[in-house]
């Protein structure tokens, strides 16, 4: 994964460098761990505007900016499903307003909670409970309350059932259905780390 990466985005000529960062390159990664690089930039509009074309070659499930993050962070799921983040160390990043759930938005928001729940996977392998707790609550605010969810999930398997029901309430509502695809590659990997966490509090 790291050569693939590397080589695909590096091929942009406003790329300086890109290189492995976190616990893939530190050596401490579990097999649930993201792989994030950091990537340094001389232009970053030029860069930002090609990455999907660049990513093609490998095939993603899904790929949008992290709205929540620091810095500016293209996020992507490959098969696997494996997480992968491109971190801009230069580019600060405001956090954004929650999710205004329309027709227009449903599949921005289904990538976003997928990615979420692969990310809280190894947060979860990691016992990080404290973290996941924050995250959930995270989740509801910015996502499963504004598709109309009524309380904070307790757990990865709880927080999954909670946005299903809601999507598929928002998809009649709005007249538009959600691809399963992306849903279809992610929930099953999620089994393990829903029973592990579920009854956290």
């Amino acid at each position: 994964m790291e050569q693939q990466v590397i080589d695909a985005v590096s091929r942009h000529p406003h790329v300086e460098s890109i290189r492995l960062v976190g616990s893939r390159a530190r050596g401490d990664a579990r097999d649930e761990s993201d792989w994030d690089f950091r990537v340094e930039v001389n232009d970053f509009d030029a860069v930002a505007s090609a990455l999907p074309t660049l990513l093609s070659r490998l095939d993603p499930i899904a790929q949008q900016w992290d709205r929540l993050s620091d810095k500016h962070c293209w996020m992507l799921i490959v098969a696997g499903p494996t997480k992968v983040d491109l971190i801009f160390p230069d580019k600060p990043h405001e956090h954004e307003s929650p999710w205004t759930p329309n027709a227009e938005t449903l599949a921005g928001i289904d990538a976003h909670f997928w990615d979420w729940m692969l990310w809280l996977r190894s947060k979860v392998a990691a016992d990080q409970h404290e973290l996941v707790q924050a995250e959930l609550r995270k989740l509801f605010d910015h996502l499963l309350g504004p598709l109309g969810g009524q309380a904070i999930p307790e757990s990865i398997e709880d927080a999954i059932g909670a946005y299903r029901a809601v999507r598929d309430r928002a998809e009649i509502a709005f007249g538009f259905q959600v691809a399963r695809l992306l849903e279809n590659a992610v929930a099953p990997a999620l089994i393990g780390a829903a029973e592990k966490a579920d009854g956290l509090s």
